[in-house]
Formats: structure tokens, C-alpha cells, sequence
């Protein structure tokens, strides 16, 4: 068996499960024993290699629900969806002392500061990354956290005693809203817009399936919520096999062009300039530079590779991750962006 912790070739790790937590009929938390190195942010994900047999194996993007800030082991929550093939296998078949497989803690949806004050939206197994936000912010913050979490009835509430004993501890500061469809109906715009009205200096962020998502922003705009202090979490099923090592071939060097763009990168404090050939995308010449880019997917699907362009143009094949505003403030995707001016400058 092997520990946790254990590297598999140059990116992934082995996590042992240490127990598995039924939270509702439908939904399950995996809790890892705590790694010698695990380090990650609040409202981030990991990126889960599950089995299949007619593939080898698929990725899923699991979020941590667990907080970096209180000492807790590390923690995903699953919750099954109809026809989803990883869903179901993990409810179905992991147990404590299995391995899984994932990829480096990733994802943007977390916040700057945690000293904010905090308006978290959820509906459904969206309270996952937004709980590990909750927590990390009352534990480490000062602001006060407003949680307005719609579920279709009350068996469905995912954390409902963490939340309850989270209440009871930070009475002054956290307060609680349950939304049930078995009772209320499904939120509307201008319901979420009148609850949302009065928090209107806070930092927002929104997680839950995609139409409540879609709700959910409009409210916040028509209640006065500023573009760049709303956040929301996307993801989508992965196609291809992250976990594969990546061939030589895909980030060997290529010979210089005399039409080649210059990128000049900033990552972890350093300042990289990089010939950037035009038919290549960024992650492919930063991982030929033997640069370790943030990545998993590499199809534009998990925003883990997301950056900002400060400086340039490029062109990129897939955005559907990042939404309007994150383009318009310059948001790009590293595994999809090809240059398409002769310098660009970037910054993670």
C-alpha cells in the first residue's frame, strides 16, 4: 500500500484515505491523512484520477472542503450527479484506507484577503469550496460571513451540524440562511437580489449548479455588487488524461523562427522572457523552459492555468471556464493561448 504523499512520476501524488463521511444520502467526504507537503487555498480544487474501464481512467475536479487555516486533514466532498460516472464511482467504491491519486491543489476561486467581509452563495454541492472559504475567513479573518445556501429539501443540506456548531461558535459574525425548494420554490433573480442588497460592500462568491450560478450573478449586479467582487466557481468533466505523462515530443524546444513572439512571464516572484513560436501555447514553451507552470488539464476546462495578460494579444481556441468580465479584465487560459502579437506580457 503505498503512503501518503507518495509521488507518481513528476506531478501527481497518492493521498490515503483515512475516512470516508456520509453527509447526506447523496453526497460523501473523503479525508485524507494529512501529508508531509500539502499546501493550498481556500475554495480550491483537486483534480482526481478515476478508474474506467474502457478508458484506463478519466479526471475529475473534486473541491477541498476542508480550510488550510484550522488544522483540519484534508478534505474533498463528492456528491453523486445523475449519469456522472466519477461521482458515482467515489460514492460507490472508495473506502478508508484507499489511495487516490490526484493532481497539486488548483483553481482561482479564492479569496485575496480574508480579513473581508463576505457574501458566499451556494445551492448544493456548491457549499464545498464555499465552506472551506467560511471556514478559513472566520478562522483567520476578522470581517463577519453571510451564507445564503439553497437546497432542495432538508435532507439534501450538505455540512448542515458543521454549519449549525460553526453558528453557535461565531454567533456574531457568521450568519446562516437555508433556502429549500421543497418549501420556498426554486430562488429567483429578484429574490436573491433583495437578500443580497444590504451586503453590498462585501466581496461575493458564488457556487452551485449553473443556472442558479447564472441567478445568482444577475442578482448581485442588479443589487449594486461591483464586477471585480464577484467571484463564481465553474467546472467541467474532463476530456483527456492529465495525469499522463507529458511526451517529450509536446514540450520539446522548438528551433527559433524568425516570426516567433516574445512572452515575458512573471510566476513566484521570477521574471521569465520565452521565444513564444506562434503555433505553440504558453504552457507548452514555459514546460519546454523546464518551468513549472500551474496546469492540469491542458483543454481549457479546469481555469487552473488561468493568468493575466498586462501587455499584447492572443488568440485562444476554448474559454468557456472564464466568463465575460474575467476576459475583460484580461483573464487568458495559459493552455490555450497562442500569440498573436510580437510581444505579450503575462503575469500569474
Amino acid at each position: 500500500m503505498a503512503t501518503a504523499d507518495a509521488r507518481r512520476g513528476n506531478r501527481s501524488l497518492l493521498l490515503r484515505v483515512a475516512e470516508v463521511v456520509d453527509e447526506t444520502p447523496e453526497a460523501r467526504s473523503l479525508v485524507f491523512d494529512p501529508p508531509d507537503t500539502f499546501e493550498y487555498l481556500p475554495g480550491q480544487f483537486l483534480t482526481v484520477r478515476i478508474p474506467s474501464k474502457r478508458t484506463g481512467a478519466v479526471a475529475r475536479c473534486y473541491s477541498l472542503s476542508s480550510s488550510p487555516h484550522r488544522g483540519e486533514p484534508p478534505k474533498v466532498t463528492v456528491k453523486r450527479t445523475y449519469d456522472g460516472y466519477g461521482s458515482n464511482w467515489v460514492c460507490d467504491n472508495v473506502e478508508p484506507g484507499d489511495t487516490i491519486e490526484v493532481l497539486p491543489p488548483s483553481g482561482r476561486f479564492t479569496p485575496k484577503d480574508l480579513d473581508d467581509d463576505f457574501l458566499l452563495v451556494a445551492a448544493g454541492s456548491g457549499i464545498t469550496p464555499i465552506m472551506s472559504i467560511l471556514k478559513s475567513a472566520l478562522s483567520e479573518g476578522i470581517g463577519t460571513v453571510t451564507l445564503f445556501y439553497a437546497n432542495r429539501n432538508e435532507n439534501s443540506v450538505i455540512f448542515s451540524n458543521e454549519l449549525r456548531t460553526l453558528a453557535a461558535e461565531y454567533p456574531r459574525r457568521l450568519t446562516v440562511v437555508h433556502w429549500l425548494e421543497s418549501l420556498q420554490g426554486i430562488p429567483t433573480v429578484d429574490q436573491l437580489a433583495t437578500f443580497a442588497a444590504p451586503c453590498r460592500d462585501r466581496c461575493a462568491f458564488v457556487c452551485g449548479p449553473g443556472p442558479f450560478m447564472d441567478a445568482a450573478v444577475k442578482a448581485l449586479a442588479s443589487s449594486g455588487f461591483p464586477r471585480n467582487r464577484v467571484r463564481r466557481e465553474i467546472f467541467t468533466s474532463l476530456v483527456g488524461d492529465p495525469f499522463a505523462a507529458v511526451a517529450e515530443a509536446e514540450v520539446a524546444e522548438s528551433p527559433a523562427q524568425a516570426d516567433d513572439a516574445v512572452a515575458v512571464v512573471e510566476l513566484d516572484g521570477g521574471r521569465h522572457t520565452l521565444a513564444w513560436p506562434r503555433d505553440r501555447t504558453l504552457v507548452d514553451i514555459m514546460l519546454a523552459e523546464g518551468i513549472d507552470v500551474p496546469y492540469s488539464c491542458r483543454e481549457g476546462e479546469c481555469g487552473s492555468c488561468a493568468c493575466t495578460m498586462v501587455g499584447g494579444e492572443v488568440a485562444m481556441e476554448n474559454t468557456d471556464v472564464l466568463d465575460e468580465d474575467d476576459i475583460a479584465d484580461g483573464m487568458i487560459l495559459g493552455c490555450q493561448a497562442r500569440p498573436v502579437s510580437d510581444r505579450v506580457e503575462i503575469r500569474f
